[in-house]
């Protein structure tokens, strides 16, 4: 598989993205442990509300914690979501000696950085993934749900390869220049065309790479 030549067909199909990186590295942690396994317009809804009922993150690790889990009631595993935004929080103040901020881990090369946040219970190498690509602009490349199913439909991973693994193999595949918008570009790709049912094959992108059931019906 040519990388490069998918990322420039995709490129012609939806367009170059432009770079847009968040300004507060906290607030990207918290709202991406909230996208957890999640459709946007949930997390959206979870993240006005989270961020629109706490004045600051202080408030936000010392409420209780079911107060917190039905603030954020929007996202599926709400209970779960919580202990994780208040441990995240607790985490990211002692390592500071009281700030909410993740400054510090600009001081750290990528792979020191990816290891400080996977520390936290819950916040896997996907959170970890965004955070860094959409915080620090450093080279890495997160894998959800469309990026995974779309990487195993164009050959980029084995159909049996799990999450941990398809963040390895893609991160080492993938090079560093192209991590951001292709990332963008998968995803919509498989909101708009190359979704988990009933896609819409007739595109040159799928037309070109994807070798699924849907492009490539198995005869009768």
């Amino acid at each position: 598989m040519d990388i490069r030549a998918l990322h420039r067909d995709l490129i012609d199909l939806h367009g170059r993205p432009e770079k847009t990186y968040s300004e507060d590295g906290v607030r990207q942690l918290l709202t991406t442990i909230l996208s957890q396994n999640v459709a946007d317009v949930q997390t959206a809804r979870a993240a006005e509300n989270l961020f629109g009922t706490y004045p600051d993150y202080r408030a936000m690790e010392n409420a209780d914690p079911e107060e917190l889990a039905e603030v954020i009631s929007d996202v599926g595993l709400m209970n779960q979501k919580s202990r994780r935004i208040q441990r995240s929080l607790q985490r990211i103040r002692e390592e500071t000696g009281g700030e909410y901020t993740l400054s510090f881990l600009d001081a750290m090369d990528t792979e020191a950085a990816q290891e400080w946040l996977t520390a936290i219970k819950g916040v896997g190498p996907k959170t970890a993934s965004v955070v860094l690509n959409f915080h620090f602009e450093r080279p890495t490349f997160a894998v959800d749900t469309h990026i995974e199913r779309l990487s195993t439909r164009f050959g980029l991973i084995e159909e049996s390869t799990t999450a941990a693994a398809a963040h390895e193999v893609l991160n080492e595949q993938i090079p560093d220049d192209i991590k951001y918008s292709l990332h963008v570009l998968l995803i919509r790709h498989g909101r708009e065309y190359c979704s988990a049912q009933d896609p819409d094959c007739s595109n040159p992108v799928c037309e070109t790479y994807c070798d699924c059931a849907f492009c490539s019906p198995q005869p009768s």
